[in-house]
């Protein structure tokens, strides 16, 4: 298919409750809880990276949208001709406009409809569209178990940029899965099946569907824990530890005597728990009073990432925000991962999806993880939007 007509769909509010420690941004409640906490929308900034891929094309294509922030107003910004078929009922946007949206854009001959959002978006394409229109997710959720988004926003571009140039792209249907956030913030991960949608494949710029419920690995995991736990004893005094969600970090604590949040992110400091399930603002306080008496005094990430998709930085854990992660710098970064969750990505590389493509390239490279007990190895890291890995020789 060559690309003419492309549809946009922006949910504003996807990803919102990430930061804020929500653990997905389903409901207007959890939307006005993270807004009151500060947090700002960040979906608009994803779409504008994806889009921007597009600009080169402008003069031939046309961008079919709802009205203001569900996607004229970037279009328009952009420097898009945009065709306005419709707008939110009234108010901040909600699912039925999403479907709504869908449904008039596809009677408006969209040749592809590319959306912005998480599961809980990706499920209102399915009840709109069924599996048999061509999509592409934009990841901008909290949630991503769906195999229908692209790696990054800057992959979803490529994606496009490729349909635009009438390069041959195959088209296969994938699966659209979500968890419900109530039983997720209650610390229990069960994901459903929904459905199936059309979506552009290429490469390695889609995402893997995220595996979940598997059996833990509890000697790899205890193993890992041991070297963690070791080799925090022989940091300098008085650092700032920074877990994020897993339950390979989740195992460090808990041998640290320690009940910590599994799907959430906490804050380890002089042998005793900080703060549990803290959000980005958090952190970034947290980490601005650590160091207040010396702007030396240590701080340290611990991550795991993804099953199957392979997700370093970008799901489930955008507490990490990319103030954050400069405020701590990639080289006190310490991954912790088992050889058969590393194995089971064939080769591909840990991903970073910060939401800042200078940060994700500058983080990108070889990196090392701990696999087991004085076990460790270098992985590839990737923030370039492909999938593939950055560096070939690692030395």
């Amino acid at each position: 298919m060559k690309l003419k007509k492309l549809g946009l769909i922006i949910n504003p509010w996807a990803g919102i409750g990430g930061p804020a420690g929500l653990k997905g941004s389903d409901g207007a409640e959890t939307v006005a809880q993270a807004l009151d906490a500060g947090i700002e929308p960040q979906s608009h900034k994803r779409v504008a990276i994806a889009l921007q891929a597009l600009q080169p094309f402008s003069d031939a294509l046309e961008i079919v949208a709802y009205a203001g922030d569900m996607g004229e107003e970037l279009a328009r910004e952009l420097g898009f001709r945009v065709q306005v078929v419709g707008a939110a009922a009234a108010g901040r946007s909600t699912p039925a406009d999403s479907e709504a949206a869908a449904n008039a854009i596809r009677a408006a001959g969209a040749d592809l409809i590319v959306f912005a959002g998480g599961d809980g978006t990706a499920r209102n394409m399915v009840n709109a569209l069924g599996d048999n229109f061509p999509v592409l997710g934009v990841p901008a959720g909290v949630k991503m178990h769906s195999a229908c988004f692209a790696i990054s926003p800057k992959a979803a571009g490529e994606v496009l940029r490729r349909l635009l140039a009438g390069e041959l792209v195959d088209l296969h249907q994938r699966e659209v899965r979500d968890i419900d956030e109530k039983s997720f913030r209650e610390g229990r991960v069960s994901t459903r099946y929904y459905g199936e949608l059309l979506v552009p494949e290429e490469g390695h710029f889609l995402q893997a569907v995220k595996n979940a419920g598997r059996e833990v690995e509890e000697l790899a995991v205890a193993d890992i824990a041991a070297e963690i736990i070791e080799e925090m004893g022989e940091q300098e005094p008085h650092t700032l530890y920074i877990f994020g969600p897993g339950s390979t970090t989740l195992a460090v604590l808990s041998e640290l005597g320690e009940d910590g949040t599994l799907l959430g992110v906490d804050l380890w400091r002089d042998g005793a728990l900080l703060a549990a399930d803290v959000n980005a603002l958090q952190i970034a306080d947290a980490i601005k009073r650590h160091r207040e008496d010396n702007p030396e005094n240590p701080v340290k990430i611990v991550l795991t990432a993804i099953g199957g998709q392979g997700h370093l930085i970008g799901r489930g854990n955008q507490q990490l925000s990319p103030a954050v992660l400069g405020a701590v710098g990639r080289e006190h970064l310490m991954v912790v991962a088992t050889k058969t969750k590393i194995t089971e990505l064939g080769g591909r590389p840990l991903l970073i999806d910060s939401g800042d493509p200078r940060l994700d390239a500058d983080w990108s490279g070889f990196i090392p993880v701990v696999t087991g007990y004085r076990d460790e190895i270098l992985y590839p890291l990737s923030g370039d939007g492909s999938g593939e890995s950055p560096i070939t020789d690692p030395s």
